[in-house]
């Protein structure tokens, strides 16, 4: 079927490192990220879960939901706070939620990791199980951080792709696809975006 006339919903956990290193080109990344549900709202049934992390310990989950202007609302007032990274309980969030849940695709922007990659690498196997591909958006040019992204994103079956504060319209592009993907399928990745695939 194509995606178009998908009547399964699809279920998108979208992940935000919400640090302060992220702030310049936070407001900008947000409003991206909120446009992405808007356009896809007419290609298909899709749920999104927002968790996100900041400060020092800090990890915070919203429901689900299929109300873009809810969405938006909720990424935009969100603020970064200075602290470390936390994308281990990212990864373990999605994995348990879909112990109840189909989850078609975990999503992810941040800029760099600051945890053991071994223990990420664990974690992203029991996504790669359940047939959860992660999509890590990588904001900037940490050399340490995309060796780990890369190497998650292959075991999830998923794609890695890097942006900055000069090429925001290929993120906007590529979020656009992943959102179709999780409600078309793979083939709607291929037809929608240039992600490196790997």
């Amino acid at each position: 079927p194509t995606p178009t006339k998908s009547k399964t919903m699809g279920k998108l956990v979208f992940g935000m490192d919400a640090t302060a290193s992220r702030e310049p080109c936070w407001d900008i990344a947000c409003q991206i990220q909120a446009d992405m549900f808007v356009k896809t709202a007419a290609l298909g049934q899709l749920q999104v879960q927002l968790c996100y992390y900041q400060g020092y310990g800090e990890f915070y989950v919203k429901n689900w939901t299929q109300d873009a202007a809810q969405l938006q609302q909720e990424m935009v007032s969100v603020r970064c706070k200075a602290g470390q990274t936390q994308l281990q309980r990212i990864l373990e969030h999605t994995a348990l939620q879909a112990k109840s849940h189909k989850i078609n695709a975990l999503v992810f922007i941040g800029d760099c990791v600051e945890e053991l990659a071994d223990n990420l690498f664990k974690t992203a196997g029991q996504l790669a199980l359940r047939g959860i591909p992660t999509f890590i958006f990588h904001e900037g040019y940490d050399p340490i951080a995309e060796q780990t992204f890369r190497r998650i994103a292959q075991i999830t079956k998923g794609a890695y792709c890097r942006f900055d504060q000069f090429s925001t319209e290929k993120l906007h592009e590529l979020l656009n696809a992943v959102a179709v993907y999780a409600v078309g399928g793979f083939e709607a990745l291929q037809t929608h975006s240039q992600c490196n695939e790997i």
